[in-house]
């Protein structure tokens, strides 16, 4: 299954497209929807097929994806010219020579069988509860590219010998996302528009100051991996597409499966950096002593954390979640995803899509002091909120008494303050836009900014 020849990917529905024949369809505007694709492998397939086609257009100074496919054939060959197409196959006879997202075999190595692509894919799961593992025994072949992608690209550290990617803040971190991407007719990302618009982000910054090496070694898969040894990260090129597994797929009755083994070193050298390597969607902390890439660790993408991320200067942007000056959209959604991880599990997948309507996107490129000192007095009101709730809870148990006010008092108000947040956390970023954009009293109504937000408050403290 040659990836540049045949047709492996299932679009909008039942449509079979071969990769060049997906970035044209994606470059005209044609993608919808990935049949297939997992909940959990939407941004790694995502940031895989943008630094892809980034690589390949770059490669032949091209500043425009073309539309036809068989110029798409072109550029992504070059990038593999030494070694034919077996970088774009699936499996091949020789394993001394990369196949796809396969390193070659050094030799030598002890082999472990893999019979699906969901118990090689990077999902650990809590309990096994989120998504249940190796249950895909009728796979396809896109079944495992997308699984070697999410694997490849975003798996943090599994045990010994089992290394995660560089683009990570240590191994039992993840690889974060938080970007903004044009939205479809249902108010979900546009998949074509998204990858056309980073596609764009990441060609227009290819003079940015780097610690990497532009056009230095991109397609990892093709190197040579000796057993013992990692690629120093100052020699990778900045939009390189990573792998940090040993894998081989195999044929084997007819079938397809996959084999695994462990490495000594991680595949890249890269632990001081902390994952800050200029990912264009990875969030990287400006607070500390090193700068770090964002750890979701436990926590949810709630307005706290969104907030904090954006609008507190205590975090550099990344340059994916940034309205651009040149850039004419109209409604777009604000993405943010993880993966909770823990050590060699993970807590299942973090997400966040926020509506940004058109008249809050200009805010995002002029004036995110507006939104931060707007974001920060509804957090004022929510706590505010919270703070009565808790306290009129605590009096009602001590029977009226304050006297009587003690933490366990207190503690009995836990769920009807969750509940309160939860509403709080729902309706945040719809108010925001309304009160950034709004003078200090909305002319239509006369009431005072902010009235509605309060008074949804109060009525879920009141419910």
């Amino acid at each position: 299954m040659n990836l540049l020849l045949d047709p492996v990917f299932t679009v909008n529905g039942e449509r079979a497209l071969s990769l060049p024949q997906l970035f044209s369809a994606s470059t005209r505007g044609e993608i919808k929807s990935f049949k297939r694709l997992r909940a959990h492998q939407r941004t790694a397939w995502h940031m895989f097929r943008v630094q892809l086609a980034a690589l390949a257009l770059r490669q032949n100074d091209l500043k425009e994806p073309p539309m036809d496919s068989d110029h798409w054939v072109g550029l992504l060959r070059s990038l593999t010219s030494e070694f034919g197409d077996d970088p774009w196959c699936l499996t091949i006879a020789d394993r001394c020579r990369p196949a796809f997202l396969q390193p070659p075999d050094p030799g030598g190595l002890k082999w472990e069988r893999v019979a699906t692509p969901d118990a090689l894919d990077m999902l650990i799961t809590a309990r096994n509860h989120d998504l249940k593992q190796a249950v895909a025994m009728n796979a396809t072949h896109e079944d495992w590219v997308l699984a070697l992608v999410s694997l490849q690209t975003s798996e943090g550290y599994g045990g010994r010998n089992n290394y995660g990617i560089a683009r990570m803040n240590g191994g039992s971190s993840s690889r974060p996302f938080l970007g903004l991407a044009d939205a479809g007719e249902t108010g979900h990302p546009d998949i074509s528009a998204w990858w056309r618009r980073d596609l764009s982000l990441l060609l227009k910054r290819q003079t940015d100051d780097t610690v990497l090496t532009r056009r230095g070694p991109a397609l990892l898969w093709c190197l040579p991996w000796e057993e013992g040894e990692s690629l120093p990260v100052y020699e990778m090129d900045p939009w390189a597409i990573e792998v940090c597994r040993r894998v081989r797929l195999v044929k084997e009755g007819g079938r397809v499966i996959a084999q695994k083994t462990g490495s000594k070193k991680a595949r890249i050298d890269a632990k001081a950096f902390n994952g800050v390597l200029g990912d264009a969607w990875a969030p990287v902390s400006l607070t500390e002593d090193q700068p770090k890439a964002l750890t979701l660790g436990d926590r949810n993408f709630d307005y706290r954390l969104i907030q904090e991320l954006l609008f507190s200067g205590n975090w550099q942007i990344p340059v994916a979640a940034k309205v651009q000056k040149d850039e004419e959209v109209g409604e777009m959604v604000l993405i943010a995803e993880a993966l909770s991880r823990g050590n060699s599990k993970t807590e299942g997948l973090k997400t966040r899509v926020i509506p940004v309507p058109r008249r809050a996107r200009g805010l995002f490129r002029t004036n995110l002091q507006r939104l931060a000192d707007v974001a920060a007095i509804q957090i004022q009101e929510i706590q505010a909120s919270d703070g009565a709730l808790r306290e009129a809870v605590a009096l009602y148990s001590a029977g009226g008494d304050y006297t009587k006010v003690d933490k366990s008092c207190r503690r009995r108000a836990t769920e009807a303050r969750a509940r309160l947040d939860r509403v709080a956390d729902a309706a945040f970023f719809d108010h925001l836009w309304i009160r950034a954009v709004e003078n200090d009293t909305d002319e239509e109504t006369d009431k005072p900014a902010g009235s509605d937000f309060r008074a949804l408050l109060v009525l879920a403290v009141r419910s």
